[in-house]
């Protein structure tokens, strides 16, 4: 018996992965925060209301961290298995692995976080974990878990989302990392592709010059964390493995050491003023140089200058 047009339809797009912007097609609510208009690559932040509901959602073209910030629920929800059933309330975390259907019925008005990870994202983390090609990542089936680390990290990418500041770009790229990290240590079912290779503690000899010539030439523009490991052909993750096993240090310790260096070295021009000398070796402003120069350094650019001076 052929099922009627309309049926038909909605079994399409039942099968359909869609997108965070479609998922208020399914669940109706009030958006409080959105990230998207900040473009971070791989992450998203959606905040909503909600009054009680009783929703089927198609699967999610990413994975989802639901946390809950405010008002206590039941929640029952079937993803593949049988109908499960938990107290939600304010810091409990639930996962949706991405392309799975899933239904979720609560009674009570509650206000969550979501948190969508781009599945290449994902897979790109675990490939640098585990260090094998991965065939297949996919969250746990939780309803409710009580996680203060990973509801730490939500409510940081809350907060960029809100107010943002000095390193932003390199705060989320942390946090993206961390909650990946996180994820697959606790909550996720890794497939792999292929055995255990071994691999190197340190990044070659060419890539440390490919590395270091970048730094020096760029040293006036912002560099993230993403620009280094593309230099070198690598993942965030594995690049700052690497990096500290060849360098001793993080990448951004060893980025202010060469804007301090290069800022050194101008100050032994007298004629240049201390906001050109800020401005050319990278730091935001004259501010951000001189706190620079006290933490790692133990004085101030204007007292460098009186030091070398004579």
């Amino acid at each position: 018996m052929r099922r009627p047009d309309g049926a038909r339809r909605l079994g399409e797009r039942m099968s359909t992965p869609i997108t965070p912007d479609e998922l208020p097609i399914w669940v109706p609510g009030i958006r409080t925060v959105d990230s998207a208009a900040l473009s971070w690559d791989g992450v998203r932040l959606v905040g909503y209301r909600y009054a009680g509901s009783d929703v089927g959602i198609p699967p999610l073209r990413d994975y989802l961290l639901v946390t809950y910030r405010e008002g206590a629920t039941p929640m029952h929800r079937r993803c593949t298995g049988e109908w499960q059933a938990n107290q939600m309330q304010p810091g409990s975390i639930s996962f949706l692995s991405h392309a799975q259907r899933s239904h979720w019925r609560w009674t009570e008005d509650i206000e969550v976080l979501h948190l969508y990870l781009a599945p290449q994202t994902v897979t790109r983390t675990a490939t640098d974990l585990y260090e094998r090609e991965i065939g297949e990542v996919a969250l746990r089936d939780v309803l409710r878990a009580d996680d203060p680390v990973l509801a730490g990290l939500v409510a940081g990418f809350a907060q960029e989302t809100g107010q943002g500041g000095l390193g932003s770009s390199l705060y989320v790229e942390s946090l993206r990392q961390a909650a990946c990290v996180h994820l697959l240590r606790h909550y996720a079912e890794v497939r792999f592709r292929e055995p255990a290779t071994q691999s190197g503690g340190g990044l070659s000899a060419a890539q440390c010059r490919r590395l270091t010539a970048h730094v020096e030439d760029n040293l006036g523009s912002a560099l993230t964390l993403a620009e280094l490991a593309g230099v070198v052909g690598l993942s965030v993750f594995h690049f700052t493995r690497k990096f500290r096993g060849s360098f001793g240090c993080p990448p951004h310790v060893y980025v202010m050491r060469r804007r301090l260096d290069a800022a050194k070295r101008l100050l032994a021009r007298p004629d240049l003023p201390l906001k050109v000398v800020a401005a050319e070796c990278g730091f935001s402003d004259q501010s951000h140089m001189t706190r620079a120069f006290r933490g790692m350094l133990d004085t101030t650019p204007a007292a460098y200058r009186r030091a070398i001076a004579g």
